[in-house]
C-alpha cells in the first residue's frame, strides 16, 4: 500500500523531463527542450546580490519582501501598462512557481473547478489539483492563434467553476492575448464571478506586431483588478531562472490569503535574491532589450528554417517557443521526438506533454546558442525529409 495521498499518486510525472534526461546522457545534443535563456544574469544583478552579502544582509527580509523591491515593482508596472498598484499589494515570492501555488491553495476549496486553456504550461494542472481543485482544460487552436476565447471559456463554466488561469504569453505555443480578448474574458469573468490567474512572466519578452500593441496585463482591464491576480519573475527576461525570484500582485482581498499562505510555507525568499532583482528592475532595461532582439532574431531562423523544411510552424509573438506542427511526418509528437533526439541528436518537447490540444505538434525552445538554433534547425531539416522518404 503506497503511502502517498490518492491525490498525489494520481497525477504522472512531467512529460517533459524523460527528454531532458535523454539528452543528458548523449553527447553533441542541441537542447531546444528547456525553457531556459542561454544568457548569464546581468552584471549589475550579480554584483548587487554580492555587495548584499558582503555588506551582512543574511537574514530574513519582511514576509512581503524589501519595500524598495516593491516599490520598484510597482512603479515598473505603471511605467509599462499604467495602471498603479501599491507596493503592499505586491508579494515577492520564491519564483513565479511559489506565486502560482499561493493563488491555488488560498482561493480552491475541495472540488472547486479550475479553467486552464492548453496548451499550457506542465505545472498548472497539477498545482491545480495539489490544492484539491479540479482542472477543466479549454482547448485552443491555430484557428484561434492560440488565443482562448471567451467564448470557449464560457461555454466550460458550471456551477462549482471558481478560476480561470491563463499564461500569456503562452508556453508552449509563443502566443500572446490581444486586449480585445482579454476584455471579452473580463466579461465573462465578472458574470460569473471567477477569480481570474494571469502567468506573466514573459510579458517583456515580446515581437513583430504584438510588440508594437502591447502585452495585455490583467490588472490594465479595470473590471480585473479586484477579481485577478498576477503572476511575474525575473527568470525569463532577466536570465534568472537560478535565482528562484518572483512576485504576485493581488487586490486587498485577495493578497491577505497568499501572504497567510506564504508566511507559513516560505517566510520569504532569499535575500541575496532580491538584492539582485532590485539592481535588474532599477539597471538593467538594456541588457533585457539586447537579449529580447536576440531571441528575435533567432525566432526568425527557427520559424523560417521549420516551414522551410516544410513544418507549419504558427508564428510565435512571446516568450521564446516556437510549437511546429510535425503530422506531415506521419509520426506523432512522441515518436518525432524520440526519434528526433536518437537520430539527429536534437531534443525537443513533445507537443501534447501541454495538453491534448498539443497533439501532434512538438516544442522548440530558441532560447540557446544561435549557432546551435542554425544546426538544429538544419538537422530537424534533414530528418523530416528522411520521415517524407521512408
Amino acid at each position: 500500500m503506497s503511502l502517498l495521498a490518492p491525490h498525489i499518486q494520481s497525477i504522472p510525472p512531467s512529460g517533459i523531463r524523460r527528454f531532458f534526461d535523454i539528452a543528458a546522457s548523449m553527447e553533441d545534443v542541441i537542447s531546444l527542450g528547456i525553457g531556459e535563456p542561454d544568457f548569464v544574469s546581468p552584471r549589475p544583478v550579480i554584483d548587487a546580490a554580492v555587495a548584499s552579502l558582503a555588506a551582512g544582509k543574511t537574514g530574513y527580509t519582511s514576509n512581503a519582501g524589501l519595500v524598495e523591491l516593491r516599490e520598484a515593482i510597482a512603479e515598473h508596472l505603471h511605467m509599462l501598462y499604467g495602471y498603479e498598484v501599491a507596493p503592499d499589494q505586491i508579494l515577492i515570492t520564491v519564483g513565479a512557481s511559489e506565486a502560482m501555488q499561493l493563488a491555488m491553495l488560498s482561493i480552491l476549496s475541495p472540488g472547486d473547478e479550475v479553467l486552464i486553456p492548453e496548451p499550457c504550461f506542465v505545472s498548472y494542472g497539477p498545482v491545480a489539483q495539489f490544492a484539491h481543485g479540479k482542472v477543466v482544460y479549454v482547448p485552443t487552436s491555430t484557428e484561434t492563434n492560440f488565443e482562448v476565447t471567451a467564448e470557449a471559456i464560457a461555454s466550460r463554466i458550471t456551477p462549482r467553476t471558481r478560476m480561470l488561469f491563463i499564461g500569456y504569453p503562452n508556453n508552449p505555443t509563443g502566443a500572446v492575448l490581444r486586449r480585445e480578448t482579454l476584455e471579452q474574458i473580463a466579461t465573462v469573468a465578472e458574470a460569473h464571478d471567477l477569480v481570474l490567474v494571469s502567468d506573466e512572466i514573459y510579458d517583456q519578452l515580446i515581437y513583430g506586431d504584438a510588440k508594437q500593441t502591447g502585452h495585455a496585463s490583467a490588472w490594465s482591464v479595470d473590471s480585473l483588478r479586484e477579481r485577478s491576480i498576477i503572476l511575474g519573475g525575473f527568470s525569463k527576461a532577466y536570465a534568472m531562472t537560478g535565482w528562484r525570484l518572483g512576485y504576485t500582485i493581488a487586490p486587498e482581498s485577495i493578497y491577505e490569503g497568499l501572504y497567510k499562505v506564504h508566511q507559513y510555507m516560505i517566510m520569504s525568499a532569499p535575500t541575496a535574491a532580491q538584492y539582485g532583482a532590485l539592481a535588474a528592475i532599477r539597471n538593467c532595461a538594456l541588457e533585457v532589450e539586447r537579449m529580447r532582439q536576440a531571441y528575435d532574431g533567432r525566432r526568425r531562423v527557427i520559424v523560417d528554417g521549420l516551414r522551410g523544411a516544410g513544418l507549419p510552424t504558427f508564428e510565435p509573438e512571446g516568450a521564446f517557443y516556437c510549437f511546429p506542427d510535425i503530422r506531415s511526418t506521419g509520426l506523432s509528437s512522441e515518436e518525432f521526438a524520440e526519434q528526433l533526439i536518437h537520430e539527429e541528436s536534437v531534443a525537443v518537447v513533445p507537443g501534447d506533454a501541454f495538453g491534448p490540444s498539443g497533439a501532434g505538434f512538438v516544442r522548440c525552445s530558441y532560447a540557446t546558442a544561435d549557432d546551435k538554433v542554425r544546426e538544429a534547425v538544419r538537422r530537424i531539416g534533414r530528418f523530416v525529409q528522411k520521415c517524407r522518404d521512408a
